[in-house]
Parts: structure tokens; sequence; C-alpha cells
């Protein structure tokens, strides 16, 4: 089913046009609009908005403290959000470009801010700005040659979260510090149901529209929104053991560190001035 204008859509280049993707969800086209392919995996992006621009607040402290690249971080996030919206909406190459190149350039930017210096590689010398000129490079390329042949986009992906899969496990193993591992183990948990969600709406499409329910791509959305404030967290943690040695940082909970759920961000505070 095309959506009405779509004659109009046929008329402009072919990555711009609805369903010029080859990639297309569990939940039925232009069900609930004629201008939306996906209507739930559109808007379940909505929680992309909530967080980022929450985030960005409560770990306004932590940032003045350490970098202030932290606000871009939160920024890409919410690109994402709109990206993924733009994409479930038409269902167009470009939209499916866009989102997986913010998604690559999300986790490039979180790489060369937190990335333990001890894990450079070692023709770097430990030096951050020498690490982050390298990783911005191939990501740079790397954009540039997913227009070509959009599967090096997935590889880069790929190479990048691994590697921060291997950091935070080797990190997990050394540290004591029980609030580093809950918030470890808390985000390994969600990003497991997030993905979970993500495959079996792959895999298991026809079992889904079987019982009429369609939305774990929109689950999907919801629960990595979720799982944005805890990996982030724990990659600033992880971070300052090694580069805020002289602060500690707390973590606390939004709204209330009393309430059973809530957003984790950090408190900073100096070891020298407290003594």
């Amino acid at each position: 089913m095309q959506p009405v204008g779509s004659g109009c859509c046929s008329r402009m280049p072919s990555i711009f046009a609805y369903q010029s993707s080859e990639v297309d969800w569990c939940e039925s086209n232009f069900q609930h609009s004629e201008l939306v392919a996906e209507f739930y995996n559109t808007f379940s992006n909505v929680t992309f908005f909530i967080f980022g621009p929450l985030m960005m607040f409560l770990m306004h402290p932590y940032a003045q403290k350490r970098s202030r690249y932290v606000y871009v971080v939160c920024t890409l996030f919410m690109i994402i959000g709109l990206f993924s919206m733009y994409f479930h909406m038409t269902l167009s190459f470009l939209g499916q470009m866009l989102d997986e190149i913010a998604i690559l350039w999300l986790l490039a930017s979180g790489y060369s801010i937190w990335m333990p210096r001890c894990y450079f590689p070692a023709f770097l010398g430990e030096s951050r700005s020498q690490f982050i000129c390298l990783v911005i490079t191939a990501t740079v390329v790397s954009t540039f040659l997913s227009f070509l042949r959009p599967t090096i986009n997935a590889y880069a992906l790929n190479i990048i979260s691994l590697h921060i899969v291997y950091i935070v496990f080797q990190e997990y193993k050394k540290t004591r510090n029980k609030e580093l591992r809950h918030v470890i183990e808390v985000s390994v948990i969600f990003w497991a149901f997030a993905l979970t969600s993500w495959v079996s709406d792959r895999l298991l499409c026809s079992f889904w529209q079987w019982i009429n329910f369609s939305y774990l791509h929109s689950i999907w959305h919801v629960l990595i929104s979720i799982t944005f404030p805890y990996g982030m967290v724990t990659m600033a943690l992880v971070d300052a053991r090694y580069e805020m040695p002289h602060e500690t940082l707390k973590i606390r909970y939004w709204p209330r560190d009393t309430w059973p759920v809530g957003l984790p961000y950090l408190e900073v505070t100096d070891d020298e001035k407290s003594c």
C-alpha cells in the first residue's frame, strides 16, 4: 500500500522516496496514516527527546568537571531519535542511512571521550587528542563510504560496540566498586531486553503478526533510550577511575534516590576540598 502523494515522491531522487530502503520492520505500513509508514515505530522515538535533554541537565555538574563534550553525546542521542522518526515515517534509504550514521557518531563520540588511556593503541602514547583525531578520521571515512556500500557502516558500528563491551567487561572484573558493578549489571539487563526485542521483531515477524502484536521494534526504541543513561553513567565511572582520581563520583537517581526506578546521573565531589 502506497501513501497519498506517492506519485510526487516517485519523481524525487530514489533515496528520498517512500519505501526506498530495503529494511522494513514487522509493523504493518500506513495503517494509521497515509503519511506515516510505521506509526508506532515512528512515535516511540519520543523517548529520545525526553531522556536526551534530561541527561544533559542532570550531567551538567559532571560535564563542567570532566568534559563539555558530554553535551555533544546527549545532542547526538536526540538526533538519532529525529532521524529514526524520519526513517520509520518514510522507510526511505536516506532515512535509514541518517539513522545508522547518527548511531555511529554517537558511539564514536562516547568512545573518544571515555575510552581509558590504558586501552589506547600503543603508537598513540596515551594521547587523548591523537586518539580523538584517529576515531573522528575513521568515522568520517566510514560515513562517506557507507553511502557507497551501506554494510561498511554496520561493520564500523559492530567494531566500536564490541570493543566497548570488551572494555566494560574488563573493568567489571577489575572493580570492587559496588555502584559501578550495579550500574553495569542494570545496563546489561536493559540492553539484553532491548536486543531481544530487536531480534525478535526481525526473525519472528510472522509469529508476532499472527498474534497481532507487531510492536517489538517500538519497545526496542523505548528500552534502548532507557539503556542510554545507564550506559553513559557506566562509561563515565570507568573513565573517572583513570581521569578523575582526586574526585569522588556518586551515582544519584532522578527524580529520587529512594524511588525503586529512576534515571542515573553523577554527582561530583572534590576529595581535597572535603578533607
